[in-house]
């Protein structure tokens, strides 16, 4: 029983330090300027106010909303996409050095991604794509190691008989990824894609790098500028951080179930 208490007491303690500060964030961002300096920084303003907000989308802010929107969901489409091709060959199909060939894939993981930066920033230099779109979202649009790593282990979890059976009636590789395995994969489909749109919705270093004009600008950007551009205007900052967050929130919280089963499902393959 003491056992028991002692494990909660512990489970709570780090609950709370691990919310507090999303809980600092809300609070901050629905108090005035005076009211920043008035109160303690666990203390609610009173009343609330939303001057942070006005300030924040009045620089421009929507904009970095909508950029941010439309490339999260470009590179988190070609992450999906590429990723479930690859895997699929890499958990089906026969080809000599499939094996290594993965394995060395996968060892990238490893390298750190600022490791990578000069090279991509010079490759996008050469092909003439700094400050565009396209080189905003090439460099991490044809996949992941990880993504490929978890559908991968699933793919391989699934039956072979089906595919099989399915390759009886007539049906291609094609046919049978899309009308078999895919079907049965939507667990790890869905945390694969929620894995990209929070990888991508917070990048910060690469968009910070090879875009320097205002309307290619992302959230991540557009809010540590905005901190230089005015000076420490921590209630505009923790406005803008609460809205970058909140979709992440809710993200989670709608396909929570989805991923820990797909993750415990990954585990025991």
């Amino acid at each position: 029983m003491r056992l028991r208490v002692f494990t909660y007491a512990v489970l709570v303690i780090g609950c709370v330090f691990s919310i507090f500060p999303y809980f600092l964030t809300v609070l901050t961002a629905f108090k005035g300027p005076g009211q920043l300096s008035e109160t303690m920084p666990w203390e609610p303003g009173l009343p609330p106010s939303t001057a942070a907000f006005e300030r924040l989308f009045g620089s421009g802010f929507g904009g970095y909303l909508v950029n941010t929107a439309l490339v999260t969901a470009g590179i988190t489409l070609g992450q999906v996409v590429f990723a479930i091709l690859a895997a699929y060959a890499f958990a089906r199909l026969s080809f000599p050095g499939r094996d290594a060939l993965f394995w060395v894939y996968l060892s990238t993981l490893m390298v750190p991604p600022v490791v990578t930066m000069i090279p991509l920033y010079l490759m996008m230099q050469k092909l003439g794509l700094v400050d565009t779109w396209a080189g905003l979202m090439l460099p991490t649009m044809l996949g992941t190691p990880y993504a490929i790593f978890l559908l991968r282990q699933f793919f391989r979890g699934i039956p072979a008989d089906l595919e099989d059976a399915a390759r009886i009636d007539g049906a291609g590789r094609v046919r049978t990824l899309v009308s078999i395995v895919l079907p049965l994969s939507k667990p790890i489909l869905v945390t694969v894609t929620t894995l990209a749109v929070v990888a991508n919705w917070n990048s910060f270093l690469w968009p910070l790098i090879v875009t320097s004009s205002e309307d290619k600008r992302l959230l991540s950007v557009g809010i540590a500028l905005f901190k230089g551009e005015i000076g420490v205007d921590y209630n505009a900052v923790m406005a803008g951080s609460l809205i970058a967050l909140a979709p992440l929130l809710v993200l989670f919280v709608v396909f929570q179930r989805f991923i820990v089963r797909s993750v415990a499902v990954t585990g025991l393959k």
